[in-house]
Formats: structure tokens, C-alpha cells, sequence
């Protein structure tokens, strides 16, 4: 004869081995429809199986001699649950911690009447924590770019070659991201240079973003966007590259790097702070604004405009902590060793090159 104690943990296995599968069902149609990720859709399918292999250690008759659905006080208690998600990925998110809730408890409650199938259970919910990480972070995109420091901007000029040369110079030498921008390219000529720069950068473990052009960083599987105040809002680009990839906003203002935050930027770019030979501007608001981003922005930012090794001490003592530049480093005579030169202060621990 079943004891109180047995019936209570069959019923509470029961209900928890439907919450799970129900729960991974969700996430993988996310995954599937919403991502468009096939091995992430594989290991979520691969995960909802060995759920239901390691469901073969309780007997099916005592799960459903134990169910009592209309006993159930808990139904009652579902209103009190939310009925709104901000978006389609925090129904997926909510959903896994679902699973990951429900497979504790049957690892507990599997203790006392079938303790040969618990540890299944506990391995399947540290398999759910590490599925859990890619749905919030995907491709390590956010993590890569709250370590990145040096953002190069990379023109294309027609040359390919110098295109190649110049990425992989550069990320030898310690940049963590390259924007691909050229307002004078051809489209052509832009998918050509980006294909070298997505290659360069996915060896290198880089970013790979493309100024402007949604469609051209979909096409190349690129890392992410950046805009400027007259392009697209991050919102509408947002809705075009999804949300997992990156959207960067250029800011010339506090005012604007804090806007850029509330409309969900990724990233900013802060300037210009200098002069330079790249990009003109009719103003420069240089180290003030700097400080002012360092006090109030919460996001990383970039700071940007005429930065090189001769003022990059002022750009840090203004309290910027990364850096995005281009001739710096597309004019220097090495700039493998430019990149190197501008990394030591930006990573203090940084030992240099080697030899």
C-alpha cells in the first residue's frame, strides 16, 4: 500500500515531468522559429528526449494513480502568475527556469521513491543552466563586448587586399572589434570586403559589425549594427536583426548617449573628441563629454574622433575605458604594432608582444 508520504512524491513528480516537457517545448519552438539556431534547436530536442528517457524510471501507473487534477489547489493560485512577457525571448527564458524548477523538484522528491533515477535529473537540469546562457547571450556577443577595448573602423577604398591585410594585422595586434564602413562602396564591393572581415574576425574571436546597413549584416552573419543620429533608430533596427545581435549608436551629446540607452543601444560610440582626418564635424565635443559619459553612462561606450597613442592618456584620465579609431591604425606603418601600442594602457595587464 502507497504511504501518504510515496503519493505526495509520485503527485509531485507527475505534475513536475509534465511542467518540464511542456516547458522545453516551449523553449525549443522558440529556438526553432524565433532563432532559426539548428544545433541549438538539435540539443534542446536531444535534452526534452533524455527527459523522457529518464522518466522511464517511474512507473507510468503510479504517476497516474497519484494525479488529482481537480484536487489541485495550485490551479487556483494561476492568476496570481504573470500573463504578460516583455518579448518572445523572455517567454523562452521564463519557460526554461520552469524546467530548471521542475527537475529540481523531481530530483528531491525522486529521493524517496526511486533514488537510482535522481542523479538523471540533476544532470539534465546543469545541461538546462548552460542552455540557458546561449538564450541569453547567444553567440557570447555581450560578453565579447563588455571585454572589448579597441573597435577599429575599417574603410574598404576599393582594395581587397589591403581590406585583409589590415584585419588581420589589426587583431593580431589586439582589436576586439571591426566595423566595416564605406558610404562610397559599392554594395558588391562591401559584401566582398565584409566576407573577409567575418572570416578574419570569427579566427580571431572578434566582432564583426557593419555600419548602417541591416541587411548587409543579416547577409553576412555579422555580429551586429551601428548607427548614426541620422540613420535608423536602434528600435527599427532592433525589429530588423533581431534581438540577438548587437546595435551600436553613434552620440555627440549626454543627452543622446543617454537616449541611446533607453531606446536599447547595445553599445554607444561617444564624440568625436578630436579632430581628424577621417570624418569632419562641425563640432567637436571632445574631453567634456567624455567625463560627462563616464559619470552617467551605464552601457559600454566607445570613445571616438582623432584617438591615438599621443592623447589616448587624456581619453583615460577623462574616464573612457575603450576606444574606437581608424587612421591611427590604417595609416600606421605597422599596424599590428599600433594596435599593440594602444592596447598597454587600455589592458594594464597586457604584456606586449612577445620577444
Amino acid at each position: 500500500m502507497t504511504s501518504y508520504s510515496e503519493r505526495l512524491a509520485w503527485r509531485a513528480i507527475d505534475a513536475n515531468l509534465n511542467r518540464a516537457s511542456e516547458g522545453l517545448r516551449a523553449v525549443e519552438e522558440f529556438v526553432r522559429f524565433g532563432e532559426n539556431d539548428l544545433r541549438l534547436t538539435t540539443e534542446l530536442k536531444a535534452l526534452r528526449h533524455r527527459l523522457t528517457e529518464a522518466s522511464q524510471a517511474f512507473p507510468l501507473e503510479k504517476l497516474l494513480d497519484a494525479r488529482d487534477t481537480p484536487g489541485d489547489v495550485g490551479t487556483a493560485l494561476s492568476g496570481a502568475v504573470s500573463t504578460e512577457r516583455a518579448d518572445v525571448r523572455d517567454a523562452a527564458l521564463a519557460n526554461l527556469k520552469r524546467v530548471q524548477q521542475a527537475l529540481r523538484a523531481i530530483e528531491e522528491f525522486a529521493k524517496v521513491v526511486s533514488p537510482a533515477g535522481a542523479p538523471a535529473f540533476e544532470r539534465l537540469r546543469y545541461e538546462s543552466y548552460a542552455i540557458e546562457q546561449r538564450l541569453v547571450d547567444p553567440a557570447g556577443r555581450r560578453k565579447r563586448l563588455a571585454d572589448a577595448r579597441l573597435y577599429l573602423l575599417l574603410d574598404v577604398r576599393g582594395d581587397l587586399e589591403r581590406v585583409r591585410r589590415l584585419a588581420e594585422e589589426t587583431l593580431s595586434g589586439g582589436v576586439d572589434v571591426i566595423q566595416l564602413r564605406d558610404k562610397a562602396a559599392s554594395d558588391r564591393d562591401l559584401l566582398r570586403a565584409g566576407e573577409i572581415v567575418r572570416k578574419a574576425t570569427l579566427a580571431a574571436e572578434a566582432l564583426f559589425i557593419v555600419n548602417d546597413r541591416a541587411d548587409l549584416a543579416l547577409a553576412l552573419d555579422a555580429d551586429g549594427v551601428h548607427v548614426g543620429q541620422e540613420e535608423l533608430p536602434v528600435a527599427i533596427v532592433r525589429g530588423l536583426v533581431g534581438p540577438s545581435r548587437l546595435v551600436g549608436l553613434s552620440t555627440h551629446d549626454l543627452e543622446q548617449a543617454l537616449a541611446g540607452e533607453r531606446e536599447g543601444a547595445d553599445y554607444l560610440g561617444v564624440g568625436p573628441t578630436f579632430p581628424s582626418r577621417t570624418k569632419p564635424f562641425a563640432a567637436y565635443p571632445g574631453i567634456p563629454l567624455l567625463i560627462a559619459a563616464a559619470g552617467e553612462v551605464s552601457l559600454p561606450w566607445f570613445a571616438i574622433g582623432g584617438i591615438g597613442a599621443g592623447n589616448l592618456a587624456e581619453v583615460l584620465a577623462a574616464g573612457a575605458s575603450r576606444v574606437a579609431v581608424s587612421s591611427a591604425l590604417l595609416e600606421a606603418q605597422s599596424p599590428r604594432a599600433a594596435a599593440r601600442e594602444l592596447n598597454l594602457p587600455l589592458r594594464p595587464a597586457y604584456a606586449g608582444p612577445e620577444g
